[in-house]
């Protein structure tokens, strides 16, 4: 704690370095939708392969789906791998309030992305990549009405986008 501020260790992000991240048994996309505050396609996650308090590691293959909500001409561009990111800091925020699944439900806490920063792409399309995204993302910092992400969005061994996020949580 320094200055009423969680920091965290760097642990993840770096050269696509595999994460030492606790392995749980994996979340399915019909258990996911109730760790996020959107529905039907716009849940973008297939599974969430492995998480703990700090990172964790999402697979996607909806970038491939012709309905894609996020396509615009008939393409997905790669700025949609920021809702893809967003989406998992979102499930992330949600596992981290309900550690075990068991006990009350403490639903997800509404959100936005209030900045970006340091977003860098090497390519303009998602939906030219056959193969799973894998989406990681590692909480940087706390504080009492939001958090700071850093993000990485993968396909195979190719880096595709990272970046930082701000996400403001709304005051109840």
């Amino acid at each position: 704690m320094l200055y009423g501020l969680e920091i965290y260790p760097r642990l993840c992000c770096q050269n696509n370095d595999q994460v030492n991240m606790k392995i749980n048994t994996p979340i399915e996309k019909q258990k996911l939708r109730a760790y996020l505050p959107h529905s039907g396609d716009m849940c973008l996650l297939d599974s969430v392969e492995a998480w703990d308090d700090f990172t964790l590691l999402c697979f996607a293959t909806s970038h491939c789906d012709k309905d894609n909500p996020l396509r615009h001409n008939d393409q997905l561009p790669i700025c949609a791998g920021i809702e893809y990111a967003a989406q998992a800091m979102a499930i992330h925020g949600t596992l981290r309030a309900n550690p075990t699944g068991l006990g009350a439900w403490i639903p997800p806490q509404m959100g936005c992305l209030a900045t970006l920063t340091q977003v860098h792409w090497k390519v303009q399309r998602l939906d030219v990549y056959e193969e799973h995204l894998s989406v990681r993302v590692e909480r940087l910092l706390a504080v009492d009405r939001g958090f700071s992400y850093q993000f990485q969005v993968d396909c195979g061994q190719e880096r595709l986008m990272d970046g930082r996020a701000l996400i403001a949580l709304q005051v109840a």
